[in-house]
């Protein structure tokens, strides 16, 4: 399987790119080919245009996209499976992600009318929360998060789409309790795709 793994975190030496590279190692000792988009190394602009903004809102599939959205779109159309990996912020993915999604995701691509979109095998979201899972749960917080990300941004553009939440990862919880614990989750998520 060909995995298009979408990484966003500002840092370099972060617990985030150690889940993303021990999710990398369970695709390669499984067979699997990937490719990856870093956000933050590639300095993916997040802001939409006003030439952006005017083609989506209007529905216009004649007015083209940027270059770098083009190449985004080729990546997902070569891929069966989709990957993000990402932080959490305020119950949601960094600002670079989600203008990824508001970019990437255009009419004409991943909605409208004649889709030029793959439906992809799978999609998979790998999370790390500072908070633990039973914080999030007792807000609502992992259902508010698998509705946004499954429910919209997924959808109906692959066949299965599951969200995994590397809990309990701040400071101030057991963090290097649950360090190796969701190392491991994350190589098996590579191996399993």
């Amino acid at each position: 399987m060909h995995v298009f793994i979408v990484y966003c975190h500002p840092g370099k030496d972060s617990f985030t790119k150690v889940v993303c590279n021990e999710f990398i190692k369970g695709l390669e000792d499984s067979g699997h080919t990937y490719e990856i988009s870093d956000l933050y190394e590639m300095g993916f602009s997040s802001d939409l245009t006003e030439a952006e903004y005017y083609r989506e809102s209007n529905y216009r599939m004649d007015l083209p996209v940027s270059d770098d959205v083009a190449q985004e779109q080729e990546k997902i159309n070569r891929s069966d499976a989709i990957v993000f990996i990402y932080p959490v912020f305020w119950t949601d993915v960094p600002a670079k992600l989600k203008g990824w999604f508001d970019r990437v995701w255009t009419y004409g691509f991943a909605y409208g009318d004649n889709r030029t979109m793959k439906k992809l095998k799978k999609a998979l979201f790998i999370c790390i929360a500072g908070n633990t899972a039973e914080h999030l749960d007792r807000y609502g917080h992992i259902k508010s998060m698998e509705t946004v990300m499954l429910g919209d941004r997924i959808f109906d553009r692959a066949d299965e789409s599951k969200m995994i939440v590397l809990d309990g990862m701040a400071p101030s919880t057991k963090r290097t309790e649950n360090w190796k614990k969701h190392l491991k989750t994350s190589y098996e998520a590579g191996i399993n795709i």
